[in-house]
């Protein structure tokens, strides 16, 4: 910072100046807190680095009061150390007061790149992913027009060349910090109404896998999808977690403005329920859109789950299989799917063999289950129903010597089979 700039002034002195012009214009902003941490000013770069050379060096308060805080101490800076931007960009999580419905940001002003090794963009990524700020603001003073990648990463860079460059950075920096742009998900219903809530979002950032905001949608006190603060330099793909999810891409947020998002995402309720005497064997559901084979998700008994209006395909995981296609999800409303409770085959052999199980009404015989070779005694959930399980040991080396017995399941209860 103390190279020369500017008809031969240093860095440092336009620096101080130009900042003490910025400070007096913010000194009757409304509703503003400020606050400084500076790095490489508290150890000498000769003989080492200092690398955890960063200090908090006026705390957070209204600007009204703090500016002249703030300017008084940078006016008494001396840049005698070096560049810890990723070690002092972390630290800056602990600065922030905690507050609700604040926006906390970060302008950082450097002449130089990282030079203890840091990643400065990730550690700006994870703290914007934990919202402790939203994207920073970086001011190149100086610097070749080639770092700008460099910063770019962490957050929105200018570079400024001179004295008057530095001085219209940062009005522009400060409008655009100060201006509020905010942004509300619409979750429309079937009547295109903004009812819907309780679901998780994801905003990327547009065309990538990158995470910038997940938030859990919600209906804010007045009965409104609530507030949020995004940064406005980017584009957006969001996903809304509904089952199935529902998206929008490539979305452009206005700066200054309220920006609403609609998503169709009308839903409905299922409710899988067992009906008899209550056994151990709850059985899972797979769900699929009609005629779609790819899952959506799988779904225990006893559980409701909300999902988008439509029609679906049922696969319940029950001995045998119970398959039931195009079941309606309606806008609001609760569709209930009750199943008998399964009962219980306790199947006793003397020894090893091979078998199957299969349902057996009189009129049809259909394949249920195989036997587990290996078992002597197996236990097998199954629907309420008749059965035969077909059966010969593995030393009977005669077909003559299958074993056949028929059986009948009831709801809860247990049924023994003897194979001898």
């Amino acid at each position: 910072m103390y190279a020369p700039w500017s008809s031969s002034n240093s860095k440092i002195d336009v620096a101080k100046k130009v900042m003490g012009e910025f400070l007096d214009s913010l000194k009757n902003t409304p509703d503003l807190e400020i606050a400084l941490r500076c790095y490489g000013h508290q150890t000498y770069f000769k003989p080492t680095r200092d690398c955890k050379d960063t200090k908090l060096e006026v705390p957070f308060a209204p600007v009204k009061t703090n500016y002249l805080k703030v300017k008084q101490r940078i006016l008494k800076l001396d840049p005698t150390g070096t560049t810890p931007i990723a070690y002092s960009l972390g630290e800056c999580a602990a600065d922030f007061t905690p507050k609700e419905n604040v926006r906390n940001l970060v302008i950082l002003i450097t002449d130089g790149i990282e030079e203890c090794g840091g990643n400065p963009c990730e550690v700006s990524l994870q703290l914007q992913k934990k919202g402790i700020f939203l994207r920073p603001f970086v001011i190149g003073i100086g610097l070749n027009v080639n770092f700008a990648d460099v910063f770019a990463c962490m957050g929105k860079f200018y570079d400024v060349s001179n004295e008057l460059n530095f001085k219209d950075v940062l009005k522009l920096v400060t409008t655009e910090a100060l201006t509020q742009t905010t942004v509300q998900v619409d979750l429309l219903d079937i009547t295109k109404k903004p009812s819907e809530s309780d679901v998780d979002m994801t905003f990327y950032i547009a065309g990538t896998n990158t995470v910038k905001y997940s938030y859990l949608h919600t209906i804010n006190i007045r009965g409104n999808p609530d507030t949020l603060v995004v940064d406005p330099d980017l584009q957006y793909d969001l996903v809304v977690h509904t089952i199935p999810p529902v998206e929008k891409k490539g979305i452009t947020i206005v700066r200054g403005k309220h920006n609403t998002i609609p998503l169709n995402a009308p839903q409905g309720f299922l409710k899988l329920e067992l009906d008899g005497l209550m056994g151990k064997n709850f059985p899972a559901t797979v769900i699929r859109k009609a005629g779609d084979m790819n899952t959506l998700i799988v779904q225990d008994f006893g559980k409701t789950e909300k999902l988008i209006v439509g029609k679906y395909d049922l696969e319940i995981l029950t001995l045998p299989r119970i398959k039931m296609n195009d079941v309606e999800i309606k806008q609001s409303a609760t569709n209930s799917i009750k199943i008998p409770t399964s009962g219980l085959a306790y199947i006793k052999k003397l020894s090893e063999g091979f078998g199957s199980v299969y349902s057996d009404d009189g009129k049809n015989v259909e394949w249920v289950y195989n036997l587990n070779q290996k078992l002597t005694n197996e236990i097998i959930y199954l629907q309420p129903g008749k059965y035969k399980v077909v059966f010969r040991y593995q030393n009977a080396k005669e077909t003559i010597q299958t074993i056949e017995r028929n059986f009948e399941i009831k709801s809860g209860l247990t049924q023994n089979v003897q194979l001898y």
